[in-house]
């Protein structure tokens, strides 16, 4: 297991504003600047009801771990979901799940 990279995709997940980033992420409909690849910045502020510098600060942790693509069009940043870097975060915890002794009793 990559330690660091766990570390910094657990990190990332950490912080709320982040998390809500994420779900609007997953569950955002073409009603918002969604265009089916991906969702605009504009629209992740106002969802966050953050400055767009904060809201960017946010956005590049959760690209750096590898939770989100970021790709930069005309003067936006449209942002999808990584299933690589969920997958991470699923797999250290599906590892840490079945190497607890008392988690697989509670199962």
């Amino acid at each position: 297991m990559d330690f660091d990279g766990t570390a910094t995709v657990f990190k990332a997940l950490g912080d709320a504003h982040r998390l809500r980033a994420l779900h609007f992420l997953a569950t955002a409909d073409a009603g918002c600047c969604s265009t089916g690849q991906g969702v605009c910045t504009c629209d992740v502020q106002q969802q966050l009801g953050l400055s767009q510098p904060t809201t960017s600060h946010h956005m590049k942790l959760l690209v750096e771990a590898g939770l989100v693509h970021a790709e930069k069009r005309s003067k936006w940043t449209y942002y999808t979901l990584s299933p690589r870097g969920l997958l991470v975060a699923r797999t250290a915890l599906d590892g840490l799940l079945a190497a607890a002794p008392s988690a697989q009793e509670a199962i």
